[in-house]
């Protein structure tokens, strides 16, 4: 199991640290339990702030017991937003991002909150580069009723669009599908002549992004789905839509050494709002190198 904590309860994973950033996550992860008809798992790790090898088993027990009070205070916040059924408690100690991937092995999805930039090694980063579950990063902002999915064909496209339209669903929020599509230097030799003309290589990515879209207008057929190949490099045309966008999902579309890809990290930086990482091509080895390349991790 690789570390990871096999719960076979159908759950939403929430990591919660009691601060008042953390609020606007905790509602969202519990419409999404409610929405979804699933439960929620509370997860909260804490550090032994001496060196490795020192015990003291009183100050061990009392930093359990603040652990396990500041986890009864979240408990009692989600009832009062309308949990459905049991919430259960996850008390872990040690850094946050691996409390996180060892109690993520039977989660539908992780939420986390996020305020500010995210700052290299934070939880932010580090979590949804290694994790083989949707991590979406709650910030508290306005949420306009729509979500934005970035589409460019890659292997890990396809389970981005899934989730991004399963999500817009629940909510009854519209989908905007955004392909921005002016990457010369990410395309085959056999591609490059589409350069020279750019309204035939509007036309053809159209059609490509039409092919993409229509198995989502099929199962979802009460879904506002709008899509848009745009001549713009990819991050450019995200950063824009993302302006109104209450969601913004991503693939990863990275290598053993950026296994998020520019644009998810670049987006997940600095959008305005709530962004969802969804792994789709990511490899156990390109997380493997992920984990072996990681500092460590920060709040924030």
């Amino acid at each position: 199991m690789n570390g990871e904590e096999r719960t076979r309860w159908p759950h939403i994973l929430f990591g919660f640290d009691g601060t008042a950033e953390n609020d606007a996550a905790l509602r969202w992860a519990v419409e999404d339990a409610r929405l979804r008809g699933i439960g929620l798992v509370m997860c909260h790790s804490w550090h032994w702030p001496y060196p490795a090898g020192h015990t003291d088993p009183d100050i061990e027990a009392i930093m359990k017991r603040a652990g396990e009070n500041l986890l009864d205070s979240g408990v009692r916040r989600a009832y009062e937003l309308g949990v459905p059924g049991a919430v259960r408690r996850r008390l872990r100690r040690g850094p946050v991002v691996e409390a996180l991937l060892r109690a993520s092995g039977g989660a539908a999805l992780v939420v986390l909150g996020q305020s500010g930039e995210p700052a290299a090694g934070s939880v932010a980063l580090e979590l949804p580069a290694r994790s083989a579950r949707p991590v979406i990063m709650v910030r508290d902002a306005p949420a306009p009723r729509r979500v934005v999915v970035g589409a460019d064909g890659s292997p890990g496209c396809a389970t981005a669009l899934g989730f991004a339209a399963e999500e817009a669903a629940l909510r009854g929020w519209d989908l905007h599908v955004v392909h921005g599509c002016w990457e010369p230097g990410a395309v085959a030799e056999s591609e490059l002549a589409l350069f020279r003309d750019r309204e035939l290589l509007e036309r053809t990515r159209a059609a490509e992004l039409d092919g993409v879209v229509a198995p989502l207008r099929a199962r979802y057929p009460d879904l506002r789905i709008e899509a848009s190949p745009l001549l713009e490099r990819p991050f450019d045309a995200l950063w824009d839509a993302a302006q109104d966008a209450g969601l913004v999902v991503l693939g990863d579309r990275g290598t053993g050494f950026d296994p998020l890809g520019a644009t998810a990290t670049a987006v997940l930086r600095r959008a305005p709002g709530t962004v969802a990482i969804v792994p789709g091509r990511r490899s156990r080895e390109t997380r493997t190198l992920a984990s072996d390349r990681r500092v460590p991790a920060r709040q924030g």
